[in-house]
């Protein structure tokens, strides 16, 4: 009786493996049939657990599928869901696409690898059940918007959760804490929507890697990151590309912190010394902050991007200290928590000079003004440093706790206006002619401090901004102003396009100013349409007006030239470039003809001017498109419009000078100029200057747009050789989220992605593609397309990628000029790697430039040229001065005549040496076209 019931068992046992066998054998059938499994995949014999890159228990289970890297198309079917005996799933590097199946219950899966595909949707039971995950790869997936669901709280032995460039959006959850996933090292969430803070439960986390760069402008994670002051286990944090702001915190903590990169966030306040001293510390980049105090002096053994112009520190010089002033000041704004109002203008090493809310008396501190800036924190009793001051206004504002007995000492102060704040407690014995103002405060004299009610203030007197003046009101004019101030104006009446350019600018001076206003009027009658525009305010000729009509019997010099600042009319231009000569000619290219402009102080400008003879639709699309993009975008790689002038038929804009002109001739006509060879460090960091331009251009600009046109001729250098990208004819308003769109096809045969080309689709990856291009260049000093090698190696692409095989022939495919040694070689091969997964086939194996930036800038050794003081004066502009008197402090620039080597090129720096190959610049027989936000 027990044998047969043995018998039993193992029959049934038996029955039960050759069911779950042939259950994981037809779904593995199902799988082969819906990735179109191709030959080389081996996928041929009758039982899937023989087949290639598949694995089997001992009982007929799948456990491993591993094809990834294989090219494989088609969708995962629904029944992979099946599989529950998956230990690890990897597809990663295909095309697949649709849907993911929920794997809910996979409780043995331990490997997830999902990356680089184009799955659309992830179940939100996706992650339930799986307490065996360790390792999860989502990146670069185009999935429909989600968020992290609260299932993978299940999967509590993660040890690396990667879903970078993913389309999550929401906050941060808050169970990536140890509490949860005690053994989680690696959370990669670059390039989502994730917006809100950093989440509490961060501290005291075992994470070592931290990535949450570039979330969408629309989102952006944002608030204090004082929270990595617990994380103490961190190693490398990419926080840069977001709306974080407030002070850095204590890095006393992080003694294992390597790598480090805030820059492009809001942070305020004195890079702290526990960060300068850190021993581990071996990559910072705090570029484009609000960063006060003395410019921080790290070990020559860290590779450091901290550009003190795109901050708000005293001096440039590293380790110089501030002002005594400065450093009472600061310790001032830090118990308001270092205040974004206050860094954007607390700079330079003066505050006498037109610090805001800041007055003095020979160098000495009398009034500090700060009323109605919606500042919040306590009254700092470091007021108290400055025994000059007379009177010290913080009405209108969040203060909160007492008012310091310190401010008592002060021998000079007359007032003291706390009023319409949140302060408690009794006022402290002043002297008797101190008038202290104190209304508005509900529990003044109270001991206790005012109860608190969410989303309110604690007292109706107080005012959350302003102008200063305390009763929180702005006038009309302020809004009607406020409203169109910043933009770009197209008109079209009857045909006559009339294009207004606004900018403002964040004031420098104390001192009150008469801004220009134009005010647009359209008349119409029946003789004649036309646009009168009037420029009110002070004039150039000293008058309280100056109006134009355009298309109408008036004055023919119709002409804006930084509107607000200054009009210019064509014959001034006319005059600085000698009526336009010949002789003054920088290049020639697309729909313009650049001129050198010389006034009679011997400066220069760039003037491009768009004959009307091509004056075409395509023409005045590109004309539009320039004015549209450089009034929305600013950045120190970027080319500056300075203004622009209509005449009749003419368009005129007007650039800063680049006096090294373009990139193009130091790459390839450097011999034939006499030129020196240019070092490979200078090229790296000409390359990672271009990448900033260009990631600002795709997400870190109000708007994302793609130029379509990168080339070493659209790359321009200063006196200093750092780099500019120009010639923004050809940018186009990138599509929303990560699809493409059709466009009629543009730029420049050699340097246009595989996709672009044949389809006409554009993303911000055809960027990517043609930087990728740019890095060959760099590296070989090869044109993109060059007639004169043979055929198979005529583009540079193939051919480099062919080189790059084996080290040996990559040597060879170096730039003889560069005789690089083997530190300079291995930095070569790693931007050589870095070009080659820029100009992938596939838009989606290419990286974003946040990424591309990371690389080089971790690459870029501390080659600092002298550089202005301030951020907004790079190349001696100041762009609240009239022109003429911007171009009197350009004299320093005075530089050598510009050539470019691509007679092809449509930058503004071109040569017009009919010697060399010509390359079509935008292919004949395709119309380039600009798209308006609205689709016209």
């Amino acid at each position: 009786m027990a044998s047969r019931l043995i018998f039993l068992a193992v029959c049934s046992f038996l029955a039960a493996v050759a069911r779950s066998q042939s259950g994981d054998a037809a779904v593995m059938q199902e799988l082969k049939k819906s990735i179109n499994a191709p030959s080389q995949l081996g996928w041929s014999d009758a039982d899937p657990c023989k087949w290639k890159s598949v694995q089997c228990s001992r009982d007929g289970r799948v456990t491993r599928i591993q094809i990834g890297h294989q090219n494989l198309k088609g969708s995962l079917p629904p029944s992979l869901s099946k599989l529950t005996s998956l230990e690890v799933f990897e597809v990663m590097a295909n095309q697949l696409t649709g849907p993911l199946p929920s794997f809910a219950g996979f409780n043995s899966l331990r490997s997830l690898l999902l990356s680089n595909n184009n799955f659309t949707y992830i179940p939100p039971d996706f992650f339930d059940g799986m307490t065996s995950l360790q390792d999860v790869y989502l990146d670069y997936n185009p999935f429909n918007s989600w968020q992290i669901p609260v299932g993978l709280k299940s999967a509590s032995t993660i040890t690396m959760f990667s879903a970078t460039s993913a389309n999550i959006s929401g906050p941060l959850p808050d169970f990536f804490g140890s509490e949860t996933f005690s053994s989680l090292t690696s959370l990669r969430l670059a390039f989502n929507n994730l917006e809100g803070p950093l989440p509490a439960s961060f501290a005291g986390s075992s994470l070592q890697s931290l990535w949450l760069n570039g979330q969408n402008s629309g989102s952006r994670l944002n608030g204090s990151i004082s929270i990595l002051a617990n994380m103490t286990q961190l190693t490398q944090v990419w926080l840069h590309s977001n709306g974080f702001s407030g002070p850095l915190p204590d890095f006393t903590p992080l003694t294992q912190l390597q790598n480090l990169s805030l820059r492009d966030n809001s942070l305020t306040g004195p890079v702290p010394d526990s960060l300068v001293g850190l021993k581990t510390l071996m990559v910072v980049n705090l570029t484009n902050n609000k960063l006060q105090g003395k410019t921080p002096k790290f070990s020559s053994s860290v590779q450091f991007d901290i550009s003190p112009n795109t901050n708000s520190f005293c001096l440039p010089d590293p380790g110089a200290e501030c002002d005594s002033r400065v450093y009472k000041l600061l310790d001032v704004a830090k118990d308001v928590g270092y205040p974004t109002t206050l860094a954007e203008n607390w700079k330079g090493n003066d505050p006498c000079v037109s610090w805001k809310g800041v007055t003095c008396i020979g160098g000495n501190v009398t009034v500090l003004n700060f009323r109605g800036m919606a500042l919040s924190g306590t009254i700092s009793p470091s007021f108290s440093q400055f025994p000059s001051l007379q009177r010290l206004i913080l009405s209108n504002n969040n203060f909160t706790g007492t008012i310091p007995n310190e401010l008592t000492s002060l021998p000079n102060l007359v007032e003291l206006d706390v009023s319409n704040n949140q302060i408690y407690g009794k006022v402290p014995q002043f002297r008797s002619n101190v008038d202290v103002k104190t209304t508005g405060n509900v529990n003044i004299g109270k001991d206790a401090p005012p109860p608190t009610a969410p989303g309110g203030k604690g007292n109706t007197g107080g005012s959350s901004g302003g102008d200063g003046s305390g009763d929180g009101k702005k006038s009309s004019t302020g809004v009607v102003v406020g409203s169109v101030v910043g933009g770009v104006c197209v008109l079209v009446f009857a045909g006559t396009l009339v294009f207004c350019l606004y900018r403002t600018k964040r004031k420098r001076s104390s001192r009150v100013q008469s801004p220009h206003t134009m005010v647009i009027h359209p008349r119409h009658s029946a003789s004649e349409d036309a646009v009168k525009i009037t420029i009110a305010g002070p004039s150039i000729n000293g008058g309280t007006s100056e109006t134009y009509s355009h298309g109408s019997s008036g004055p023919s010099d119709l002409h804006i030239v930084e509107a607000g600042n200054m009009v210019i009319s064509i014959q001034v231009l006319r005059n600085v470039t000698n009526n336009f000569s010949e002789h003054n000619i920088l290049g020639r290219g697309g729909f313009g003809t650049v001129y050198k402009g010389e006034l009679h102080d011997g400066t220069k400008i760039a003037v491009k001017r768009m004959e009307s003879g091509v004056m075409s639709e395509k023409g005045l699309d590109e004309f539009r498109s320039e004015i549209a993009v450089l009034t929305k975008v600013r950045h120190r790689h970027l080319v500056a419009l300075l203004g622009y002038c209509l005449d009749g038929n003419e368009r005129l804009l007007v650039y800063e000078y680049m006096p090294q002109g373009t990139l193009s001739r130091f790459l390839f006509n450097w011999k034939d100029e006499g030129l020196q060879p240019m070092e490979w460090m200078k090229r790296l960091t000409v390359a990672l200057d271009v990448a900033r331009g260009v990631e600002y251009l795709h997400g870190l600009a109000q708007q994302s747009f793609i130029h379509r046109d990168l080339k070493p001729s659209n790359i321009l250098l200063g006196d200093d050789m750092r780099a500019k990208v120009a010639d923004f004819g050809l940018v186009r308003l990138a599509p929303d989220g990560k699809a493409s769109i059709a466009t009629k096809l543009a730029g420049t045969f050699g340097y246009l992605a595989p996709e672009y080309a044949v389809t006409g689709r554009v993303s911000t990856k055809i960027d990517v593609f043609s930087f990728g291009v740019i890095l060959m260049e760099i590296i070989t000093g090869r044109r993109a397309l060059d007639e004169t090698f043979p055929d198979d190696s005529q583009h540079l692409v193939p051919w480099f990628r062919r080189m790059l095989i084996n080290k040996d022939t990559f040597r060879k495919a170096i730039d003889p000029s560069l005789e690089p040694d083997e530190e300079t070689l291995a930095s070569i091969s790693t931007v050589a790697e870095l070009a080659g997964h820029c100009s992938a086939r596939e838009p989606y194996q290419r990286p974003d430039m946040g990424h591309v930036v990371n690389v080089l800038s971790s690459l870029a050794e501390l080659w600092k040229p002298s550089e202005p003081a301030d951020p907004d004066d790079v190349y001696g502009i100041d762009y609240e001065m009239t022109l003429p008197q911007a171009l009197k402090k350009w004299q320093a620039l005075e530089g050598v005549s510009l050539i470019d080597g691509d007679a092809s090129s449509s930058s503004y720096l071109g040569s017009n040496d009919n010697t060399q190959t010509s390359i079509p610049t935008r292919p004949s027989g395709f119309a380039d076209s600009f798209t308006s936000s609205d689709g016209r």
